[in-house]
C-alpha cells in the first residue's frame, strides 16, 4: 500500500514473537537454502520454524520488525534474498549483524535502523526517507531513524551492487 498524496512506502508491520538475535537459520533454514535455487521459491520458507503460515501473511511492500542483532550467523546471501522475493519492502530493527547487513544492500534489500519498541504485529507504518522518520500510523507516532549514506540509497535504487555497477559501469553517486 503507497500514500500517494506522500509518496511513502506504507506496510504492515510483521514482528516475530523472537525479537532478538534473529539468525539467518530462522530466516531460512539450511535445509532449504541448500536445495531451492529460486528465491521465489525459497520465500516461500522464510521463518518456517517459527511460523509455518509467515509467508502467507506478507504482501508486498511490508515490513519485518526485530530488535538487536537481526541476521546473525551465517555469511550466506539466502536469508536476505528470500525476505526479498518474499516482498518485504524493509527490515526495521535496532541493529543488524555486520554480514547479514551487508548482504542486504548487495542484494538491493533495505535495512532500517531504530528504536521498534513502539512497532507491534499489525500496524501500518509509513517510511519518509527524506525526515528520516518511520511513522506509526496506528499510533500516530513518528519514530526516528538512522539515515543511510547517499551511497547505500543509490545502490537500493538500483536494486543492489550488481544492478548498479551494470548500470554505471561502476560506483556512482550523483548529488
Amino acid at each position: 500500500m503507497k500514500n500517494k498524496k506522500l509518496g511513502h512506502p506504507r506496510g504492515l508491520a510483521h514482528r516475530l514473537r523472537i525479537r532478538d538475535h534473529i539468525n539467518t537459520d530462522y530466516i531460512i533454514s539450511g535445509r532449504y537454502k541448500f536445495r531451492i535455487r529460486d528465491p521465489k521459491d525459497l520465500a516461500k520458507y522464510v521463518f518456517n520454524d517459527l511460523d509455518p503460515e509467515f509467508h502467507k501473511k506478507v504482501k508486498k511492500g511490508d515490513f519485518l520488525i526485530a530488535g538487536e542483532n537481526f541476521g546473525c550467523g551465517s555469511s550466506r546471501e539466502q536469508a536476505p534474498l528470500a525476505l526479498k522475493a518474499l516482498g518485504i519492502k524493509a527490515v526495521i530493527a535496532k541493529s543488524f549483524a555486520r554480514i547479514f547487513y551487508r548482504n542486504s544492500f548487495n542484494i538491493g534489500l533495505m535495512l532500517i535502523e531504530c528504536n521498534t519498541q513502539f512497532i507491534d504485529d499489525g500496524d501500518i507504518l509509513e517510511l519518509d526517507e527524506e525526515k528520516n522518520i518511520i511513522k506509526n500510523v496506528n499510533k500516530g507516532l513518528n519514530i526516528d531513524i538512522k539515515s543511510l549514506p547517499l551511497i547505500i540509497k543509490k545502490i537500493l535504487e538500483d536494486g543492489g551492487v550488481v544492478e548498479h555497477f551494470r548500470k554505471h559501469k561502476g560506483f556512482k553517486i550523483e548529488s
